[in-house]
C-alpha cells in the first residue's frame, strides 16, 4: 500500500516533465472537429489562444449551410457600385439623351426640308411662265436686231422652254383622263385590293421617280450640249417625247393615289384609313433593323421629306375633290379635318420612331441631322451663283427624289375642273391669287437664302462654293483611266504611271492609237526595236532623251506586294459608299435601294 501511494505523486510528475518536454498546453486535449483550421488572426492574450473566439468561428462555420432564410436576408441587403463600370452606363445614358434630340433635331431638317419643296413646287407655277414668256420673247424679237451670229437661246432659256411644252402637253393629255371614273372604278373594289393597290402605288411612284429625273436630264443636255451639225439636234424629238410620256404616266399614276386616299376618306367604317394609316408603321419594320450610315440615312431622310410633302399635296387634292362634291359646304370641312390631322398625326409619329431607333442601333448622333440641313443649304446655295450647273428645282428633285412637274400638272388639273373660272370677278381673283403666290414665293426664296447663309457657314462649307465642279462623272472613272493606260505610249513616260497627269498639249488617244504599238513587257523594252515612226507619230509623241534608270529592268513583285495591292483594292471597294454628303442624292444610292 505504501509503494502504492508513493508511486502515484512521482508518475503524475514525470507526465507533467514529459509534457513540458513535448511542448504541449493543458487545452491540447481538447476534442476539436476537423472542418476548425487554425488561423493566425486569432486573439491572443498572455500566450493563450481565445477559445471563445474559436467557438464562435465554429458556429459560423456551421451556420454557413444553405437556408432559404438566409438567402432571403442575403438577397434583401447585398448591393452593388455602379460607378465600377461608369463609361457603360454614361454611354447608355448619352444614348438617352439622343433619342431626346432626335424629334427636335428631325423635326428642324423635316421643316427644312418642307420649305425647299414647297420653293421648287412654287417655282414651277409662278415664276417658271414668266421664264418661258421672257425666252419666247427674246427668242422672236432677236432676228429682228440683226443679231444672227450671237446664240438664239441660253442653255437656261431652252430648259425653260422644254418644261413649259412638256406642261402645255401634259395638261391637255389630262383632259382625256374622267377623274370621276377612275374614282367609282376605285371605290367598288374590296378593302384588300385597295391596301395592295396603295402598297403598289407607292413603290411605283418611287421607281418613276428615280427614273424620270434621269430622263429629264438627259432631255435638257441633249438639247443644250454644243453641236457641230445642226442634224444632231435631230435627237431631242426622241428626248422630249420619252419625257411627255413619263410625266403624263406619272401624273396618272399620283391621281390614282390621290384617288384611293379619297376612297378611304369617304369610307363609312373608316377600315381603308386604319388600315393605310397601319401601312406607315410596317415601314419601321422593314427600316429599323437593318445596319444604315450616315449616308444610307441621309438618303431615307430626303426620302421622308418628299414623302411628306407629297403626302400634303395628295390630302389637298382629297380635300378639294370632297369639297366641290358638297357644293364648298364649310361645315363638311370640319368633318374632314379630324381625318387629315390623324393621317399627318400618324406619318410624323413614324417618322420619329424609325430615325429615333436607327440612330440608336447605328450610334448616330443627333448632330448628323445639322450636317443634312447644312448639304441641302449648299444645295441652295450654290444654285445660286453665276457659275451655277443646275437650276435649283433640279437640285431638290436629284437630291431627294421630288419631281414638280407630275404634281403640279395633276395639281393644275384638278383646280381646274373643281373651281369655275367665269366672269371678270373670277378673273380678277385669278390674278390676285396668282400675285400672293408669287409673294409667298419670293419670301419664301429669301428666308430660305437666309438661313441657308447660316448654315453653310456654321459647317464651314464656305470654300466649297468656290470650287468649279467636275466634268467628269464618278462612275466612268475606271474606264477612263483604262483608256489612258492603253493610250500610253511605251516610250512616253518612263515611270509608265497610268495614273500621271499629262500636259495640255500631250496627244489625245486618237492620235495615239492610230498606230499599233506594241504591247510588250517593261523588261523586253531595251531589247525591242520600235518601228520606223511615221510623220504622224513623230509630230505627235515626241522621242524622248534616253535614261539609265529606265534601261533597268523593274524587279518582280513580291508576294508581300501582291497581298498589299489586293488589300488596297478591297479597301477601295470598301470606301467607294462611303463618299461625301454633297456628292449622295436619292439616286445614287437607289441602285442598291430605295428606302
Amino acid at each position: 500500500m505504501a509503494d502504492l501511494l508513493g508511486t502515484g505523486p512521482s508518475d503524475e510528475k514525470e507526465s507533467e516533465n514529459e509534457d513540458k518536454k513535448e511542448g504541449k498546453r493543458p487545452w491540447d486535449n481538447i476534442p476539436k472537429s476537423e472542418k476548425i483550421v487554425r488561423t493566425p488572426d486569432l486573439a491572443e492574450t498572455l500566450g493563450f489562444y481565445d477559445i471563445n473566439a474559436v467557438r464562435r468561428e465554429q458556429r459560423e462555420r456551421e451556420n454557413s449551410d444553405p437556408s432559404l432564410a438566409r438567402f432571403l436576408c442575403a438577397e434583401l441587403t447585398r448591393g452593388y457600385f455602379l460607378e465600377h463600370n461608369e463609361a457603360k452606363y454614361t454611354e447608355r445614358r448619352e444614348r438617352v439623351y439622343t433619342c431626346m434630340r432626335i424629334p427636335r433635331e428631325l423635326e428642324k431638317l423635316m421643316i427644312f426640308g418642307f420649305f425647299l419643296c414647297l420653293d421648287a413646287f412654287l417655282y414651277v407655277f409662278t415664276l417658271l411662265p414668266l421664264r418661258v414668256l421672257l425666252a419666247l420673247l427674246h427668242l422672236f424679237t432677236l432676228p429682228c436686231c440683226g443679231l444672227r451670229g450671237s446664240l438664239l437661246l441660253q442653255p437656261a432659256q431652252v430648259c425653260d422652254i422644254l418644261k413649259g411644252l412638256i406642261m402645255v402637253l401634259c395638261y391637255s393629255m389630262m383632259h382625256y383622263v374622267d377623274y370621276s371614273m377612275m374614282y367609282h372604278l376605285i371605290r367598288g373594289q374590296s378593302v384588300i385590293k385597295l391596301y395592295i393597290i396603295y402598297n403598289m402605288l407607292e413603290v411605283a411612284d418611287r421607281l418613276f421617280s428615280s427614273f424620270g429625273q434621269d430622263i429629264l436630264d438627259a432631255l435638257y443636255w441633249t438639247a443644250t450640249e454644243p453641236k457641230e451639225r445642226k442634224r444632231d439636234s435631230i435627237g431631242v424629238i426622241p428626248h422630249f417625247i420619252m419625257a411627255v410620256f413619263y410625266v403624263f404616266l406619272h401624273a396618272i399614276l399620283i391621281m390614282v393615289q390621290a384617288s384611293t386616299l379619297n376612297v378611304a376618306f369617304n369610307s363609312h367604317n373608316k377600315s381603308l384609313l386604319t388600315i393605310m394609316m397601319s401601312n406607315n408603321f410596317v415601314e419601321i419594320k422593314g427600316s429599323v433593323f437593318k445596319k444604315f450610315e450616315k449616308n444610307n440615312l441621309f438618303q431615307m431622310s430626303n426620302s421622308d421629306i418628299k414623302e411628306r410633302f407629297t403626302n400634303y399635296v395628295l390630302l389637298l387634292i382629297v380635300c378639294l375633290r370632297n369639297m366641290e362634291q358638297f357644293s364648298w359646304n364649310p361645315d363638311h370641312l370640319w368633318v374632314l379635318l379630324p381625318d387629315v390631322f390623324m393621317v399627318i398625326a400618324s406619318e410624323i409619329a413614324v417618322d420619329i420612331i424609325k430615325h429615333a431607333f436607327i440612330t440608336k442601333f447605328n450610334e448616330i448622333t443627333a448632330d448628323v441631322y445639322s450636317e443634312y440641313r447644312a448639304s441641302l443649304a449648299f444645295d441652295l446655295v450654290s444654285s445660286r451663283q453665276k457659275n451655277a450647273c443646275t437650276d435649283y428645282s433640279d437640285s431638290v428633285a436629284r437630291r431627294m427624289g421630288f419631281i414638280p412637274l407630275p404634281l403640279a400638272v395633276l395639281l393644275i388639273r384638278v383646280v381646274m375642273s373643281s373651281v369655275n373660272v367665269q366672269g371678270a370677278l373670277s378673273y380678277s381673283c385669278l390674278l390676285l391669287f396668282y400675285l400672293g403666290m408669287v409673294t409667298l414665293k419670293v419670301l419664301n426664296s429669301i428666308v430660305l437664302l437666309g438661313k441657308s447663309c447660316v448654315y453653310v457657314k456654321r459647317a464651314n462649307m464656305e470654300d466649297k462654293l468656290f470650287e468649279r465642279p467636275s466634268t467628269a462623272a464618278p462612275g466612268k472613272t475606271p474606264s477612263r483611266t483604262r483608256k489612258t493606260s492603253r493610250c500610253t505610249a511605251p516610250s512616253g513616260d518612263p515611270s509608265g504611271d497610268p495614273w500621271s497627269e499629262r500636259s495640255p498639249s500631250s496627244p489625245s488617244c486618237t492620235s495615239i492609237t492610230a498606230q499599233p504599238t506594241p504591247t510588250a513587257s517593261p523588261t523586253l523594252r531595251p531589247e525591242t526595236v520600235p518601228p520606223p515612226p511615221t510623220t504622224s507619230t513623230t509630230s505627235a509623241i515626241p522621242e524622248p532623251d534616253p535614261d539609265p534608270d529606265t534601261l533597268t529592268p523593274s524587279p518582280p513583285a513580291t508576294p508581300e506586294q501582291k497581298e498589299e495591292e489586293g488589300m488596297e483594292g478591297t479597301e477601295l471597294k470598301h470606301r467607294t459608299p462611303k463618299k461625301d454628303l454633297l456628292d449622295v442624292d436619292r439616286f445614287t444610292i437607289c441602285g442598291n435601294r430605295i428606302d
